[in-house]
């Protein structure tokens, strides 16, 4: 496979391959079609919003024929996104996805939870890294250099905006998602009973 000049800025268009994208990654970084049967709901919560409320920071890999293959983004001020979510993308999907009227009966009602408490997303040892990403890229996609090349990017759009330093959460089970991000200069930020995941951050200085 011939690499590819870069990434290129997200357009409307991409939309559905994004979707696919998130799916085919949303299971500890595998196929979760299986998980969730609305192939819509990962997506909303994941992938789409930042789409939507910061598309100037999405940013994806195209194979050629202007499929996207991955993506990277995320958001600039992670309390600030928190607040548009909830006025601007909780509406559009809350029909769609009502919030589960008890405790979770499955693992689409643990993430429809999920997407109804985007409040989640602020945390105070959180605070000096403001924004927030996440990437994703379909297996074959992988292992390619593509990562590195998007997070590069990313991080210069968010140098541009004077944002110093960003953070990621993820699934401390996936152990190939870690070491990926250890090489990219990520390092673990302590946050009390966090759960499955680990929250890991860098600087936005140009050093990839």
């Amino acid at each position: 496979m011939t690499l590819l000049p870069g990434p290129r800025a997200y357009h409307p268009d991409d939309h559905a391959a994004l979707a696919d994208i998130c799916v085919r990654t949303a299971d500890n970084g595998g196929d979760s079609r299986h998980l969730y049967p609305d192939h819509e709901l990962m997506p909303s919560i994941f992938a789409a919003p930042y789409a939507a409320l910061e598309p100037d920071l999405a940013f994806v890999i195209d194979d050629g024929t202007g499929r996207a293959v991955g993506y990277i983004l995320g958001t600039a001020d992670t309390p600030l996104f928190v607040t548009e979510f909830r006025k601007r993308w909780l509406p559009q999907v809350e029909d769609r996805y009502p919030r589960p009227a008890g405790p979770p009966r499955g693992p689409s009602d643990e993430m429809i939870a999920l997407l109804h408490n985007p409040e989640r997303m602020v945390l105070p040892e959180l605070a000096r890294h403001p924004a927030h990403l996440h990437i994703d890229l379909l297996p074959d996609w992988q292992r390619k250099g593509y990562g590195r090349v998007l997070m590069r990017t990313f991080l210069a759009a968010l140098r541009a905006k004077g944002v110093e330093a960003v953070h990621l959460s993820m699934l401390t089970a996936n152990t190939p998602a870690r070491a990926f991000y250890d090489r990219l200069g990520f390092t673990g930020i302590p946050v009390p009973d966090p759960g499955p995941v680990t929250y890991l951050g860098r600087g936005t200085e140009p050093d990839l």
